[in-house]
């Protein structure tokens, strides 16, 4: 199962949106785990995950966290999806990063 986790200042920020991407895959049939993390915790996920997600309110941490996670896809999330919550635009974006769209 691929992990996908979302950063942002305290990880509680992008719970909301996690939940909406957890409905999506899981609509879809898709597996995948989803967690929001805050970025203080990167040292902790950054062997576990598959692809990461910044919150907008972090974007500027975009290029520090690709030199910390290597190889690892990183991203921040589309501003309009991230502002109406949309968990199938976010959850298309990691899909794309993964290489599965």
């Amino acid at each position: 199962m691929k992990k996908i986790f979302l950063l942002c200042s305290a990880g509680m920020s992008t719970s909301l949106l996690v939940n909406k991407m957890k409905e999506v895959a899981e609509s879809k049939g898709y597996e995948y785990d989803i967690a929001a993390i805050s970025l203080a915790n990167l040292k902790d996920i950054k062997d576990k995950a598959d692809v990461i997600l910044l919150g907008p309110q972090v974007r500027f941490d975009e290029d520090r966290v690709k030199k910390e996670v290597g190889s690892i896809p990183v991203s921040v999330v589309d501003m309009a999806a991230y502002g109406m919550m949309d968990g199938e635009k976010a959850l298309d974006q990691a899909r794309e990063l993964l290489g599965e769209k």
